[in-house]
C-alpha cells in the first residue's frame, strides 16, 4: 500500500485552470495562515460531554492551572471512556496526583499508591459501576469507519481525485496527500478529527482490516499492568515527547489534551524507575484538585472547543502545507510528513 507522497498542490494543479506564465504567484501561506482563514462551516464543535476539565494545584506564583482533555468518540476505546467519566463524576479523581514524569516520554497521574514502585501506601478504593475493559478493543474493525469506502475513493484516477478535492470527498485526497506511508502501519489517516492507523493491505492472510488511534504528542492513554490487564482508566498518561508509536495497539488511548499541555510538560522529571517520583521526591507530586466532565459544569464555567474538520478543503491544504512548507522561511519542501506532524487544529470558542 505504500507509495511516494504526492503533493496536494500537484493534485490541485490538475483541476485548476492554466495561469499565464508571466504572473508572479503570491507567497504560499503557512499552515497557521491556512487554519486562520478556514471558514466557520469547516469547524466542528466538540460536545461538552466529551471534555474533561482537570484542575491542578496552583503554580508557585499562585496562577491557576487547568488542563482540558477531549475524550475519544465512538467507535474507539468506549469502555475506558465510560469508566473515565465514572471516575470524574464520582469524584474519584479529586486529590490524586501526578506521579510520573519521564523526559521525552509521558506524564502519568492517578492514585500515588497504585502500581507505583516507589510507594507502598494503601490504594484508593475504586468506584462502583466500572465496566470491564479488554485489550482486544485497542483496535476496531475498519468497517466501523467505512475504511473500504475511503480507500476505494483514494485509489481513483488522480485527475478525478483532483476534481473531488474541489467539489467532493476531501478525506480521500488527504489520504493520497499523506502518501499511504507509515513506519508503524500499512496506512495512516484522519477520521473525524483523530489520527489513526490501519493494517489494511497487511501480508498476514486472513487478518481483517482494522484501525486504531495512535500515540501522537498530547494523546491521553490508560495505564495498565501486565497483559491481559487493560487498565480501568484510573491511571492516565499523556505523551510529552517524540511520538512513541511502538505503544500503538499495546495500550488503550482514550483522548487528547486540547488545552493546558504546558502545565504537564513543564513538570519536574522524576528520578525513580520510569520517571516515577521517589519517596524523597514526594513534594514534587503535583496535586490534582478536581476532574469534571464539562457538561456537568455551570454554563459560565463550561469551556467550548471545536476542531478543524479533517474532511474539509482547508484541512487538505493545511496537511499539504505541513508536508511541503513553501512559505518564505523555508528553502526546501520536505516532501512528506509523519501523521503526528500534522496535528489536528483545535481552538477555544469564546463565550
Amino acid at each position: 500500500m505504500t507509495r511516494p507522497l504526492i503533493s496536494l498542490a500537484a493534485l490541485l494543479a490538475l483541476a485548476a485552470p492554466a495561469i499565464a506564465q508571466e504572473e508572479t504567484p503570491p507567497p504560499a501561506p503557512s499552515p497557521g495562515e491556512i487554519v486562520a482563514q478556514a471558514p466557520a462551516e469547516e469547524w466542528v464543535a466538540i460536545a461538552p460531554e466529551d471534555l474533561l476539565v482537570m484542575t491542578l494545584a496552583p503554580a508557585e506564583d499562585g496562577s491557576e492551572r487547568k488542563v482540558v482533555i477531549q475524550l475519544m468518540p465512538a467507535p474507539f476505546s468506549q469502555s475506558w471512556v465510560q469508566n473515565i467519566r465514572t471516575f470524574a463524576r464520582s469524584g474519584w479523581f479529586d486529590d490524586i496526583t501526578v506521579n510520573r514524569v519521564q523526559d521525552n516520554y509521558v506524564v502519568q497521574w492517578g492514585d500515588p499508591n497504585y502500581d507505583n514502585p516507589e510507594s507502598s501506601g494503601e490504594q484508593k478504593a475504586l468506584p462502583p459501576a466500572l465496566v470491564e475493559t479488554d485489550e482486544r478493543d485497542y483496535t476496531v474493525n475498519g468497517d466501523a469507519i467505512s475504511l473500504s469506502t475511503l480507500l476505494a475513493d483514494s485509489e481513483r484516477d488522480l485527475a478525478l481525485e483532483a476534481e473531488s478535492l474541489v467539489s467532493g470527498n476531501k478525506t480521500a485526497a488527504v489520504i493520497i496527500a499523506n502518501g499511504l506511508v507509515d513506519s508503524y502501519a500499512q496506512l495512516s489517516l484522519f477520521h473525524e478529527g483523530w489520527p489513526l492507523a490501519s493494517n489494511v493491505g497487511s501480508d498476514d492472510e486472513g487478518e481483517p482490516a482494522s484501525v486504531w488511534p495512535i500515540h501522537c504528542y498530547g494523546m491521553v492513554g490508560v495505564g495498565r499492568n501486565m497483559s491481559p490487564d487493560a487498565g480501568t482508566g484510573a491511571e492516565l498518561y499523556t505523551v510529552i515527547g517524540h511520538a512513541p508509536r511502538h505503544l500503538d495497539r499495546n495500550i488503550a488511548l482514550a483522548g487528547r489534551i486540547v488545552e493546558g499541555m504546558e502545565h504537564l510538560s513543564s513538570l519536574p522529571r522524576g528520578s525513580g524507575a520510569l520517571g516515577f517520583y521517589t519517596e524523597e521526591e514526594a513534594d514534587k507530586r503535583t496535586p490534582i484538585l478536581s476532574v469534571r466532565v464539562a457538561s456537568d459544569l455551570p454554563d459560565g464555567e463550561r469551556p467550548r472547543f471545536e476542531y478543524l474538520s479533517t474532511d474539509g478543503a482547508s484541512f487538505a491544504r493545511y496537511a499539504d502545507a505541513r508536508a511541503n512548507r513553501r512559505d518564505p522561511f523555508f528553502i526546501v519542501p520536505a516532501g512528506g510528513a509523519d501523521i503526528c506532524n500534522i496535528p489536528v487544529p483545535v481552538r477555544r470558542v469564546a463565550d
